[in-house]
């Protein structure tokens, strides 16, 4: 007769519930000395670029015929570092932009949504940004702010106030003292130079761990047309556009109308794909200027204007993904692909219920391969979908495939996947033809420490 296994009586369950108590407790005790041993950077305003970055830093970008550039410290809220830049654009500069569609849009984007398109180009233009403070939420001060600058710049540069553009980046509600940026105008003026773009890049940061930039060139009637843009953003970053600010130069010879319908078409396919936190800011602006003193496009449909676009369009994505990559506090760099959706615009809708879901961009953050909150973005986004037509992919990894687990899929493999700097996650929806590709990163503490304390 086999022997009945003896229960462990209660002291001897007590005694080892103790041993486990004193277990935890020490580990507990070794988290807490680790935590207290990690700086805690944002409060020490220490900066530190993200690992991210591009590796080879910032690009050499080409001069462009017809561009002046100078930067200064004005002051307007941090100390110590350039925040304003002055653009002077030569006689004939057409100029195309696209902006945030936030209803609580700020002074700025509003005056040059009005400017676009208008204006005698033949004149020239400016284009004068801050840092430090949007002169957004500021009512009738912030219009007036906007229109003093405006006039300010005008009269140095010999320009109609309506040829020059203004932007501003930074903390949202608090008056910009615009009479700073004024008092550094005649030293920008001074300091105009064609090679000061690197410059420019980093008087336009704000959050930013680097500055931003990218270029092309491309070849148009046996003549070399050169593309040059800066960018910042960091946080408060969704399409529609995200916290931005965007300057692309080219020397190319090409009509408002038809650059401005360039722009508008890129803008969907870069800046208006990519996600850090889902929130729009009241400040978005990407300027495309072009100065005329290169190459001309005449006819759009030839196989030089496509070239051109094709070369424009590998800038404003270059410049997009550097924004994600400088996400606030980010670590991995996602791209995210979803195909068979009933259209487009459904497969655009799944892909950003993704991009923007805490779940998802926690769960990438901690290296974990949680399949099932994807599955869990899918069913919320409003997409078409049906659960048993779903797939997923981790790279080259099949993860699920009509609405299971793939037979083959080994947790293993989508953990040392999840390991990597950049990932791609693919969805299937089994439905029709519609694809549609969003870029983000994950979420992190970090992004709590930066935007925690980003007014103090």
């Amino acid at each position: 007769m086999a022997k009945k296994t003896k229960k462990a009586g209660k002291p001897e369950k007590q005694k080892t519930d103790k041993l486990k108590a004193r277990k935890w407790k020490a580990r507990a005790k070794a988290l807490k000395a680790r935590l207290a041993s990690v700086p805690l950077v944002a409060k020490s305003k220490v900066s530190v670029v993200s690992p991210l970055a591009p590796k080879d830093g910032f690009p050499v970008l080409p001069e462009i015929a017809g561009l002046e550039l100078a930067t200064a410290q004005a002051g307007v809220r941090y100390q110590n570092r350039t925040d304003v830049m002055l653009a002077r654009l030569a006689p004939g500069t057409v100029i195309a932009g696209t902006f945030t569609r936030s209803a609580t849009r700020s002074a700025a984007v509003l005056d040059c949504q009005a400017k676009l398109g208008k204006g005698d180009e033949s004149t020239g233009a400016a284009i004068l940004v801050n840092s430090g403070n949007s002169n957004a939420f500021t009512g009738a001060r912030g219009r007036e702010s906007v229109n003093a600058l405006s006039a300010a710049v005008a009269a140095r540069l010999g320009l109609p106030e309506n040829r020059v553009f203004t932007s501003s980046t930074g903390v949202i509600g608090e008056p910009l003292p615009h009479e700073r940026i004024e008092a550094a105008l005649d030293g920008l003026v001074t300091d105009l130079s064609p090679a000061t773009l690197p410059d420019a890049a980093r008087a336009i940061m704000t959050t930013d761990t680097y500055p931003k930039g990218a270029m092309a060139e491309v070849e148009i009637n046996g003549q070399t047309a050169r593309i040059a843009g800066i960018a910042k953003g960091s946080g408060m970053i969704a399409p529609d556009m995200a916290t931005m600010l965007v300057y692309i130069f080219t020397d190319v010879k090409i009509g408002q109308k038809q650059l401005q319908s360039l722009v508008s078409r890129l803008t969907d396919s870069s800046f208006n794909s990519i996600t850090v936190d889902s929130d729009t800011s009241t400040s978005d602006t990407l300027l495309v200027a072009a100065t005329g003193q290169g190459p001309a496009l005449e006819d759009m449909r030839s196989a030089e204007a496509k070239a051109f676009e094709r070369a424009l369009g590998e800038v404003m994505l270059n410049l997009a993904h550097q924004v994600v990559r400088d996400g606030e506090g980010a670590t991995k760099f996602v791209g995210i692909t979803v195909t068979g959706a009933a259209d487009d615009a459904d497969a655009r809708r799944c892909a950003l219920a993704i991009a923007n879901s805490p779940l998802v961009k926690t769960a990438i953050a901690g290296e974990d391969p949680n399949w099932g909150r994807i599955v869990m973005a899918v069913g919320k986004s409003g997409a078409a979908a049906d659960r048993d037509r779903l797939g997923i992919t981790f790279g080259d990894i099949t993860v699920a495939t009509a609405g299971l687990v793939d037979p083959d899929y080994r947790e293993e493999d989508g953990a040392a996947y999840m390991q990597n700097e950049d990932l791609d996650i693919g969805v299937d929806l089994g439905m029709g033809n519609g694809k549609a590709t969003i870029w983000t990163c994950d979420l992190t503490h970090r992004y709590i420490d930066i935007n925690a304390d980003y007014r103090s």
